[in-house]
């Protein structure tokens, strides 16, 4: 029974409860349905000011794309390991060209991009210096799509409702879901008994009616509903109206650094925020609505996915541009001391994780080996390495890579037992492992500041030496701890 009072703590899941229900994300099938944009992002310097203007000049160093809006929210499904069947629409553009390769290319999408050749593939450029974003710039056309071909969008939309369990209504307003489009879908899984989540856009939100779930923030639950949103109190009044008013099972408000407030038939509950340090929110509402479809997908009560998209949402908006969560990230939150094993993180994250540290201003450094039999000579290096920097990743070879350099002998210890001791020295802030003999490929996702090798090299010797100093950076090489060696060890050993 609804009584309009946030309820008791003890009812939100406890975090074994929701470590438990992380592996169980990956069983997950949703169908995500709603406007697809292009995210470009664009990395520079500045340091002058325009001769022309009193605006700096961003002297552009890399650019990244990345697919937004709904496109997002399937991006976080399958960082999670859940499939998603995705159906949009694109402009017959470069736009859309690139948006058809980027969701294509991602595992467990079935995608369903439909071209409308009038259409401009909507397109929001970002410029970023110095950890900083300084402009956005909005390529759109948000004008309804043709009734004939948001006819064919819901036939196609049907098919991939019945192939999953949990549907997403993803409306950015930018003319997909339009019209009648909403309720046209929300109908169609009702038909086939599909639960249907909606993350609304604008005022009017009779066209969601009888959705399971409805996500707006604070600021658009007060657009909706005409009410003040400013105390707890006036919140879930408001999110209590809203619920009535469309026949919704639930409301979900998203606070950013207030948490979310879940409003059901049970009545309130509020999720506090979980994040450790926010960088940037954007996306997070996204992350939110994944998580918590794939939750509900893989048969997770109510409480149970929001307080995971909440943990979710909380290490996103730790990261930097529209960002996902990760299972192991999930779980690393979760643990309430993760200790050591948080620094051994994935490529992909270590590259978030370098970013979030350059937006400091900080100065990366980086180092590799096999790190086999970890002696003084190593941790000389290490700190070292350690001293000339703010923050030091170790690339480290896999067990693979190892027995390709060092013979079928090697290593002694395999790649998880070497990742976690070196995880421990308060040298090293994080360590990646790599599959590859040489760590060029992990060099070029971390741009460094700094590569340190021992003093037994020369710089030209030094594997990526000269792609580092290419974008700047500079080698180090560091002094040798004379008569450690591991493969000198070994050969005692084994004397």
């Amino acid at each position: 029974m609804d009584t309009g009072r946030v309820q008791p703590s003890s009812s939100v899941p406890a975090a074994a409860e929701l470590m438990a229900a992380v592996p169980r994300l990956a069983t997950a099938k949703v169908a995500v349905i709603g406007d697809l944009m292009l995210d470009r992002y664009l990395y520079g310097t500045v340091r002058r000011i325009s001769p022309e203007a009193p605006v700096p000049i961003v002297a552009v160093e890399r650019e990244s794309i990345l697919p937004g809006g709904a496109g997002n929210v399937v991006r976080n499904l399958t960082s999670l390991g859940s499939a998603a069947a995705f159906v949009s629409v694109v402009g017959d553009d470069a736009e859309g060209g690139e948006l058809i390769g980027l969701i294509g290319g991602q595992p467990g999408v079935e995608p369903w991009l439909l071209v409308e050749s009038s259409r401009r593939t909507t397109l929001k450029v970002r410029y970023i210096a110095g950890g900083q974003q300084l402009l956005r710039a909005d390529h759109e056309d948000t004008t309804p799509i043709g009734e004939k071909l948001a006819e064919r969008l819901l036939r196609i939309a049907a098919d991939a409702m019945a192939a999953t369990s949990v549907t997403v209504i993803s409306d950015y307003a930018k003319g997909v879901i339009g019209g009648k489009l909403a309720a046209s879908l929300i109908s169609a899984a009702r038909r086939l008994g599909r639960k249907v989540i909606v993350d609304p856009k604008g005022t009017d939100y009779r066209g969601y009616a009888g959705a399971d779930i409805v996500t707006p923030n604070r600021r658009e639950l007060a657009l909706a509903t005409g009410m003040s949103v400013q105390t707890e109190a006036e919140l879930i009044a408001a999110a209590r109206e809203l619920r009535a008013a469309h026949s919704f099972g639930a409301v979900l408000v998203t606070q950013a650094e207030d948490g979310m407030t879940l409003l059901d038939a049970a009545g309130a509950q509020h999720f506090p925020a979980e994040a450790a340090e926010v960088f940037d929110v954007s996306g997070a509402g996204d992350t939110v609505v994944g998580t918590l479809a794939a939750g509900l997908a893989s048969g997770l009560m109510l409480p149970t996915a929001v307080r995971l998209a909440n943990v979710a949402a909380g290490v996103v908006v730790g990261k930097v541009g529209t960002a996902v969560a990760r299972p192991e990230e999930v779980l690393a939150a979760l643990t309430a001391t993760g200790g050591a094993l948080r620094k051994i993180v994935t490529r992909e994250a270590a590259a978030e994780q370098v970013e979030r540290w350059r937006r400091k201003g900080w100065r990366i450094g980086f180092t590799n080996g096999c790190f086999d039999l970890l002696h003084p000579g190593h941790v000389h290096l290490l700190e070292q390495a350690r001293a000339e920097c703010d923050r030091l990743v170790v690339g480290l070879n896999g067990d693979a890579s190892v027995r390709r350099l060092k013979g079928p002998g090697r290593p002694v210890q395999p790649e998880a037992a070497r990742a976690a001791v070196l995880a421990s020295l308060a040298a090293v802030d994080l360590v990646a492992i790599y599959e590859e003999d040489t760590p060029l490929a992990l060099l070029a996702a971390l741009r460094p500041d700094l590569l340190i090798k021992g003093a037994d090299y020369t710089r030209e010797t030094v594997v990526g030496a000269a792609e580092v100093e290419e974008w700047g950076g500079q080698v180090f090489l560091a002094e040798l701890l004379p008569g450690h060696s591991t493969t000198a060890t070994l050969a005692r050993l084994r004397g």
